[in-house]
């Protein structure tokens, strides 16, 4: 049987805005990440998805999005939190290393990628053991960790139109889920939605 992971960015947040560095730290959904997802909601809703589980990380700027997302209850998971960027936190993202960033921030209190990556995966592969259709609401390298070491086992990974690969905000990764094993069958980013939904509702507006 298969079953399906929605994997989702939350919305824009004040220090995106700032251009902060934002892991383990928070920040409040700007207007535009309110709006964003809400969109997000009205493109599940367009599609009649109805959840069997709900999840978010703890984080704030991820619950807040959830709660705009659906009205469906919803669980909190530590393990969906977004890298630890350890005393970066909060600084401006001018400071970021070059990609990839590899253990860069474990020698400043935070996470080594691969324990971070193997966190992504333990997450998601145990949430999957409780529902077929789940939704998770968690950040953009969680995202980008989590399909890359799906992308690295897959014979065929999923390839992608120019100008389509970025974790936007609001962004859902849908993923095939079979024994453990993900794949990643759709992209669908924030312009998307509001395309889909222009053609099916054509008074929408952003």
């Amino acid at each position: 049987m298969t079953n399906y992971l929605y994997l989702m960015r939350h919305g824009q947040t004040l220090f995106n805005v700032r251009r902060k560095i934002q892991g383990w730290c928070d920040a409040p959904l700007t207007e535009l990440g309110v709006e964003q997802s809400k969109v997000a909601g009205r493109y599940f809703e367009t599609k009649k998805m109805i959840f069997s589980h709900v999840y978010s990380s703890t984080s704030e700027r991820a619950c807040d999005t959830l709660e705009y997302v659906t009205n469906q209850p919803y669980t909190r998971l530590k393990g969906l939190k977004e890298w630890n960027f350890g005393t970066f936190e909060g600084e401006s993202e001018d400071l970021n290393p070059p990609l990839p960033y590899g253990n860069f921030f474990a020698n400043y209190g935070g996470e080594e990628e691969k324990a971070f990556q193997r966190r992504t995966v333990e997450t998601c592969r145990d949430l999957m053991k409780r529902g077929d259709t789940v939704l998770a609401v968690t950040h953009g390298a969680f995202c980008g960790q989590f399909r890359l070491y799906w992308d690295q086992l897959a014979e065929e990974p999923m390839k992608l139109s120019k100008g389509r690969g970025a974790i936007g905000n609001c962004c859902i990764f849908k993923y095939e889920v079979n024994d453990d094993t993900f794949k990643l069958v759709e992209i669908i980013n924030h312009d998307q939605q509001v395309e889909y939904l222009k053609e099916v509702t054509p008074d929408v507006s952003q």
